[in-house]
């Protein structure tokens, strides 16, 4: 009996993937473990293996095609066997044989919306589409939406395949008012032609507005006088101990969390949830968009662990090798834009977390020194909270907390001494 290969779900809010690499063809045999494709998620590239032993019957799917989770790939099953003739269609995850989902406590699900219904348009089958016009959901959405007949359409997909840039050259072709299937005439303008946002910045976008208008937040900033902190960190360099000052501020935030449970905590706007673990979250800039990455136990680990964790979740998303399981299930971010010269910011709370720490730079400043003026380096700190969880005098107090600890470089020699 054939076996379906479906599309995995790597992540609680991830949808759709996209097939980037077939590493096997039709006809190949193939083993139980062995590696079938890769694909590319809103945040990684990830290996998707075979639960199965047999061959490649059939391939459903192009390189390079957007696939919802859960749809099928491919069929794997004995030499000569018959492969089903089913559509891709998703089916439920608990019946899917794919990569389970994790489910993250810390995560909330957006609200539903009702979508606006859409007229459909009636399409006639392609010659040798076996019935159905040949184009991608995504390309068949957009021509819907904009009530562009994708008959006129010609695709440049797999097969001839209408995808989404075929339909969204169509509409650059209809406002400029040339016939279909024509170079659109030169225009005078300011901007370019519009190109779709990117996998990772679509994510970005849908998270990022969920948080700005599911969440209400207050922020409330101080400044930590540093001075000490780099200078401590100067002798620890001439020593080859490589601490920054966005290790220190993670240690400082995990230890913070630990003494005010109540920030570590979600909400539904019905519910409390106070957790007992402090993974803490990093945002990590990237080429293509941003990614938290995870430090697991951040509270339980010391400044030198702390460090090297840091450094190699940093290296792994630079190279788009960073597993799911760490980037999923922080409690609390920091975002430190300190190193581009930012003196003070406002970040934005990801969801399912009750608030976000954003860091500026360390700016040398003058300040009352007794009857006198001295130079000293101010670092701001920006706490952004879920006023349901967080009241203006519990932020204060965890953002002091934080500031009182960077401004304790004796703790960290201690600690450093005992380990």
């Amino acid at each position: 009996m054939p076996h379906a290969v479906r599309m995995p779900k790597p992540g609680q809010m991830t949808e759709e993937c996209v097939l980037s690499l077939w590493l096997k063809d039709e006809g190949d045999a193939v083993a139980r473990g062995d590696v079938l494709f890769e694909i590319e998620t809103d945040k990684s590239t990830m290996e998707v293996e075979s639960f199965h032993d047999g061959v490649v019957l059939r391939r459903l799917v192009a390189a390079g095609e957007t696939v919802p989770v859960n749809a099928i790939c491919a069929w794997i099953g004995a030499p000569g066997e018959t492969v089903p003739e089913a559509e891709r269609m998703p089916r439920p995850q608990e019946d899917a044989g794919a990569v389970p989902s994790r489910v993250e406590p810390s995560r909330v699900e957006p609200s539903r919306v009702e979508p606006i219904p859409v007229e459909p348009i009636p399409v006639e089958p392609a010659p040798g589409a076996a019935g159905r016009l040949a184009i991608s959901p995504r390309a068949s959405r957009l021509a819907a939406e904009a009530g562009l007949d994708p008959r006129s359409v010609a695709g440049t997909g797999p097969g001839g395949r209408i995808v989404e840039r075929d339909v969204a050259a169509a509409l650059a072709v209809r406002r400029t008012g040339g016939p279909a299937g024509t170079p659109a005439p030169a225009v005078d303008s300011d901007e370019d032609e519009p190109r779709p946002l990117s996998r990772i910045r679509q994510v970005i976008a849908e998270r990022l507005t969920l948080s700005a208008t599911t969440i209400p937040t207050f922020s409330v900033t101080v400044a930590a006088d540093v001075t000490r902190l780099l200078t401590l960190r100067d002798e620890l360099r001439e020593r080859g101990i490589a601490l920054s000052v966005t290790d220190v501020v993670l240690a400082a935030t995990a230890q913070t969390l630990a003494e005010l449970p109540d920030v570590n905590s979600r909400t539904d706007g019905r519910s409390v949830w106070l957790r007992r673990r402090v993974h803490l979250g990093l945002a990590v800039a990237l080429p293509t968009g941003l990614v938290v990455a995870v430090i697991r136990d951040a509270d339980r680990l010391g400044l030198l662990e702390i460090h090297d964790r840091a450094a190699g979740l940093v290296a792994a998303a630079r190279a788009g090798s960073l597993p799911v399981d760490d980037m999923t299930g922080s409690t609390f971010t920091v975002s430190n834009l300190g190193m581009f010269g930012v003196d003070a910011f406002s970040a934005i709370i990801n969801p399912g977390e009750s608030g976000i720490l954003a860091v500026g730079s360390a700016v040398p400043t003058a300040v009352a020194a007794g009857e006198g003026i001295a130079v000293r380096a101010i670092m701001k700190l920006t706490l952004t909270a879920d006023h349901r969880l967080i009241d203006g005098e519990l932020g204060a107090r965890f953002a002091n907390a934080v500031r009182r600890r960077l401004e304790d470089p004796a703790a960290m020699r201690r600690e450093l001494a005992s380990s």
